[in-house]
C-alpha cells in the first residue's frame, strides 16, 4: 500500500480508501457480516482511513467502524460528516451547539475521543460563504474533539468557497472519467494551498466497473433506484450525474482502459490515483470479494499521455454537456 499525506496535516493515509456508504445502507440490502469481514480485509492489506457519515444507515456505517477499529483507533484514521441529519438549509444547523450535537453522538457511535477529519456533508453555498460553521469547528478543534477538518462539496464552486477558510484542510469532490471537470483548476490549487482531496465516487455509481447494462435493475432502498433522476439528493451523486442509459453507453466507449489493468474498476480507478494533486480515492465496498478488487488497482500500469488524452477529449466531446445538477 502506498500513502499519501493529507494536504498540511500529519496524516499520511492509504492511498486506496474505502468509503462506507453502500454498508451503512442506500444501496440495497446491507449485510453486517459481510461488512466486517471486508473491513477486516481492507485493514490487513495496509487501508488506514475510512469515510462515513452520521447519515449513512442513520449512523450504522459510524457503528461498523467502531467494532472494526476497536483498539486500534490511534492507527486507523476516520473520517465523518454531518449536517444532513438536520435542516440542510437552517443556518442554526451549523451552529456551535448543533455541531457539537452532531460531533458528539458520531463520538459515541464511533467509540472514539476524536474525530480525526469531521467534514461538512454538502452543504449549501450559501452556507458555505456565511462562514459560520468553520467558526464552530475551529472551536471544536480547540476543544480536541476533532483533529482536522473539511468540506464535502457536490461543485467545482462550492470547492473554491472553501479554499477561503485557512483552517479547511480537506475537500471531498466527486471526481471520475465522467466528471473531470475538478481536475481543471479546483483540485491543482487546493493541493498548491496544501488541502487534501478526497476522490468519492470514483466508479459512478456503478457505471464504470462495465457491469451493467440498459435492462440492469437496483432494488427499491437503492439510491439507484430511488434517487436516478436526483429525486431526493444531489443527481450528481448518482451515476455522476449522468442518466442511466447514457452512462452505460457511454460505460462501453470506455472498454478499452481495461486493457492490461485487469478490468474497468482497477483502471478507473488508476486513472484518479495517477493524478499527484489526489490524497486519495475512496471507493464504496459491501463485501471482501469488492475490497481487493479495489486494492488491485495500485498496482496495475498507469496511462499513458496520449490515453490520458484520449480520456480527456471523450469528456469533453462525449460526456460533458450531459452531467445533470451542479457540478
Amino acid at each position: 500500500m502506498n500513502y499519501r499525506q493529507l494536504g498540511s496535516t500529519e496524516l499520511h493515509i492509504s492511498e486506496i480508501s474505502f468509503g462506507t456508504w453502500a454498508i451503512g445502507g442506500s444501496w440495497g440490502g446491507t449485510d453486517d457480516r459481510s461488512a466486517l469481514k471486508a473491513l477486516s480485509r481492507a485493514i490487513e492489506e495496509g487501508v488506514n482511513f475510512f469515510d462515513t457519515a452520521d447519515v449513512y444507515g442513520e449512523g450504522h456505517s459510524e457503528e461498523l467502524l467502531a467494532k472494526a477499529t476497536k483498539g486500534r483507533e490511534d492507527d486507523i484514521y476516520i473520517a465523518t460528516k454531518f449536517c444532513r441529519a438536520g435542516d440542510l438549509h437552517d443556518p442554526t444547523s451549523y451552529s456551535y451547539e448543533s455541531v457539537r450535537r452532531f460531533c458528539e453522538a458520531s463520538l459515541r457511535r464511533l467509540g472514539r475521543e476524536r474525530i480525526d477529519l469531521y467534514q461538512v456533508h454538502c452543504p449549501p453555498a450559501d452556507i458555505l460563504r456565511s462562514g459560520e460553521v468553520f467558526g464552530a469547528l475551529d472551536r471544536l478543534r480547540e476543544e480536541g474533539k476533532i483533529r482536522e477538518y473539511g468540506v464535502s462539496v457536490e461543485s467545482v464552486e462550492e470547492g473554491f468557497i472553501c479554499l477561503q477558510y485557512p483552517n479547511v484542510k480537506a475537500l471531498q469532490v466527486i471526481n471520475n472519467l465522467f466528471r473531470q471537470k475538478p481536475e481543471l483548476e479546483l483540485i491543482p490549487k487546493a493541493f498548491g494551498q496544501g488541502v487534501g482531496i478526497l476522490v468519492r465516487l470514483p466508479l459512478a455509481s456503478g457505471l464504470l466497473t462495465g457491469k451493467f447494462t440498459e435492462r440492469s435493475t437496483f432494488a427499491a432502498d437503492d439510491h439507484r433506484n430511488f434517487n436516478r433522476n436526483g429525486e431526493s439528493f444531489n443527481v450528481g451523486e448518482t451515476f455522476a450525474g449522468l442518466a442511466f442509459e447514457m452512462g452505460v453507453s457511454l460505460s462501453k466507449e470506455l472498454s478499452w482502459i481495461a486493457e492490461g489493468r485487469t478490468n474497468m474498476t482497477s483502471a478507473a480507478l488508476r486513472y484518479i490515483l495517477d493524478n499527484p494533486y489526489i490524497t486519495c480515492v475512496i471507493p464504496g465496498f459491501r463485501n471482501v470479494q469488492q475490497v481487493e478488487d479495489n486494492l488491485r488497482a495500485a498496482n496495475v500500469p498507469g496511462f499513458t499521455r496520449s490515453e490520458m488524452a484520449r480520456l480527456h477529449e471523450f469528456y469533453r466531446q462525449e460526456v460533458r454537456d450531459y452531467i445533470r445538477g451542479p457540478y
